[in-house]
């Protein structure tokens, strides 16, 4: 069964602990770069004190071994999954298999806010196809024993089928019909989510952001 993993993209730490509370049977926190910048470690020792698995999304994209050296401070801090940047190279994917430890080291392929146009301008080239470019990412994850990579759900079918039933795949950007997608411009529903062959759901403004939070919560718990 996929596990779905709540987002705590929000101002400060007491209204992420506070959500967390709220939500019964919780199992994972995702913890990015806002909440982290104005918490610190200390918010991932409080989740993980409250028996949650951390997700510490920092996406990770330096040398080999200034990435090596934050998976292990990771893992040390009792981090259960953290990503790193596919296009940090095979030795920096590499570097960050081989400090993991206990820590589930998931490899970004495309953001969720990029379309092909944008893409193609970042890497001064032409990108026919978003899918073959994140099955290419996803495979130096492969090659490099991450545990999994993190990907948009309108490339799970080609990935899934490409790279076998192991491998995790990490869908963020997860919306209902009717949802707004802000600035993620490549969403997708839990249960399509699911149905190509999710591993785990990421849910952050659908949820924390809802007037019913915990009813959001355990209406994607059930459709799970």
């Amino acid at each position: 069964m996929a596990e779905l993993i709540v987002a705590f993209d929000l101002p400060s730490g007491r209204e992420a602990l506070a959500l967390a509370a709220r939500l019964p049977g919780l199992r994972w926190a995702k913890i990015g770069p806002v909440l982290y910048t104005r918490e610190g470690p200390a918010i991932v020792r409080e989740f993980v004190a409250r028996g949650l698995r951390v997700f510490l999304d920092l996406k990770w994209h330096d040398i080999p071994s200034i990435v090596a050296e934050a998976v292990a401070a990771a893992a040390e801090q009792g981090v259960a999954m953290a990503t790193v940047h596919t296009l940090g190279g095979p030795a920096m994917l590499t570097a960050a298999s081989g400090a993991a430890g206990n820590v589930a080291v998931v490899g970004v392929t495309i953001l969720t806010s990029h379309d092909t146009a944008e893409v193609e301008h970042v890497l001064g080239r032409g990108v026919p196809d978003l899918g073959f470019e994140a099955e290419r990412l996803a495979r130096l994850a492969v090659e490099a024993r991450l545990r999994g990579v993190v990907a948009s759900g309108r490339e799970l079918a080609l990935l899934r089928a490409a790279l076998g039933a192991d491998l995790w795949i990490v869908v963020p950007g997860i919306r209902e019909p009717g949802d707004s997608t802000a600035d993620q411009r490549r969403t997708v529903t839990a249960a399509d989510a699911v149905r190509l062959g999710a591993t785990h759901l990421v849910v952050g403004r659908h949820l924390t952001g809802a007037g019913d939070p915990a009813g959001v919560y355990q209406r994607l718990v059930d459709s799970l």
